[in-house]
């Protein structure tokens, strides 16, 4: 009689835990999970990007002050003057 018992509730919990299981994967909750998912994922490449703009004109500018080059500004005065790069 225990074990019948014991082996009703390991049933009654299995059927229970599928059944939560099978709810999980329903469309609606798959699309919820996406979504969150994909929104997270696209805030981590904007931070990235960001980073990755300023780390490019921190190493730009320490460059030019290296090397002496003129700044952007000074070549929109001198349109003849090649060397200089426009930053992007």
């Amino acid at each position: 009689m225990i074990r019948r018992l014991f082996y009703m509730g390991l049933g009654a919990f299995g059927a229970v835990w599928v059944m939560r299981k099978l709810q999980a994967l329903h469309p609606d909750h798959l699309a919820r999970r996406a979504v969150h998912g994909a929104a997270g994922a696209l805030e981590q490449v904007r931070d990235l990007a960001g980073e990755t703009r300023r780390g490019a004109a921190e190493r730009e500018t320490e460059l030019r002050s290296r090397f002496g080059l003129d700044t952007v500004e000074s070549a929109v005065e001198n349109p003849y003057h090649f060397d200089v790069k426009d930053g992007r």
